[in-house]
């Protein structure tokens, strides 16, 4: 159960996830525009004991070049300042109403957070510019231990069996909705992926493992566990490339964490535009966060996936009572099916590959490059000393 209040006006809200079994605050709201480190530096001591009203994406009007954080690193950001709960407000146009973890670690935290609307969080960040207000928060979870399982098929390589191509997505979703695209359609997509090799009875050179992955929404909790395993049976350097699919539909391109091996990706992607014109065979390598691939990027493992898209339409309903079946396209959950068996089979069958597994002192280097050592330092995970 959950009530959320602002001046005795009662406001349409979910919990997020990890939030305390039972909470009730009464405390000022301060309005902390995008929740980043930047807006609580400047009053350090400002939210100390109160609520926190934040945006979930960037503001309109925010400095150009801004890196957003997720919901979770926000929600660790207003407690590392002292806050009693937080509001978050959705960047979807409307009413529409997001759940998700409020939590870096995967553990309960100590403070409230919720979620309301864009229209009620645009509306209250009006409010404030003439005055103040209090919200109360009363909230009533469940939490508590139960047994999920990562699902796992194999079709043994060839010639370099010894060599591994895992290509997962997450199974579980937020319970809002069935998770048509977060992450249905992933999910699927590998379900049919190897369906497909099964029936053509395809046995490329390499190793090819295919995992559905639970808990990721918790915290990345069933990939972080099949990693786990593999470095303590000493089988990391055996899995050459890890593809992730994570909503991912409708590809125009590939993408990596490495450019090594661009030109069997750009070889693969010359193939698909054979068959499809529409396919643009599109290459980018970058470094992101906060899905299965994470896991095994920081044990320096290369990644890799599809650069594709949803409809702004769809991509509203992320996390929301909306992500519903009648979201999903046909075709384009076909070309995703297409596309990703091409690169699959490619990277599989490949007689060489360049991308090798980073040291410690070169994954350190890429990831700050990509601008993520603030991102893994707030959950705990940027494990080098300066």
């Amino acid at each position: 159960t959950l009530s959320v209040f602002v001046n005795d006006e009662g406001y349409k809200a979910v919990s997020l996830a990890h939030s305390p079994v039972t909470a009730t605050v009464s405390a000022q709201i301060i309005d902390m525009g995008n929740g980043l480190e930047e807006d609580y530096a400047k009053h350090p001591e400002r939210v100390k004991g109160k609520i926190v009203l934040a945006y979930l994406g960037i503001l309109p009007g925010s400095a150009a070049g801004l890196k957003n954080l997720h919901r979770s690193e926000k929600t660790a950001l207003a407690i590392k300042y002292g806050a009693k709960g937080i509001i978050l407000f959705n960047s979807a146009p409307g009413d529409i109403l997001l759940t998700g973890t409020a939590s870096v670690t995967g553990k309960l935290i100590n403070i409230p957070a919720v979620c309301i609307g864009n229209r009620d969080g645009f509306r209250l960040k009006e409010e404030l510019t003439k005055s103040s207000a209090t919200a109360e928060i009363k909230m009533t979870n469940f939490s508590g231990t139960v047994k999920a399982r990562n699902v796992v098929a194999t079709i043994k390589g060839k010639e370099k069996a010894k060599e591994k191509i895992v290509i997962g997505g997450h199974l579980d979703s937020w319970d809002l909705a069935t998770g048509a695209t977060d992450n249905g359609i992933g999910a699927f997509a590998v379900i049919d992926i190897a369906r497909t090799f099964k029936a053509l009875n395809l046995k490329p050179k390499r190793t090819l493992t295919f995992v559905l992955f639970m808990g990721e929404e918790q915290g990345l909790l069933g990939s972080k566990a099949y990693v786990n395993k593999m470095m303590k049976e000493g089988r990391a350097d055996e899995v050459r490339y890890m593809i992730n699919l994570d909503m991912s539909n409708n590809p125009k391109g590939y993408i990596a964490t490495t450019e090594a091996d661009e030109s069997l990706f750009k070889s693969i992607g010359h193939l698909a535009q054979v068959m499809d014109t529409s396919f643009r065979n599109t290459f980018n390598a970058g470094y992101g966060l906060h899905s299965d691939h994470q896991p095994f990027m920081l044990q320096g493992i290369p990644t890799a996936g599809v650069a594709g898209s949803l409809s702004r339409d769809v991509l509203n309903c992320y996390h929301a009572d909306c992500d519903l079946l009648d979201l999903v396209n046909e075709e384009e959950l076909k070309n995703t099916v297409l596309f990703t068996a091409m690169l699959l089979y490619g990277l599989a069958d490949s007689s060489e590959l360049n991308a090798l597994r980073l040291g410690d002192d070169e994954l350190k280097e890429a990831l700050l490059k990509s601008n993520l050592k603030e991102p893994l330092t707030i959950s705990g995970e940027w494990r080098w000393k300066d």
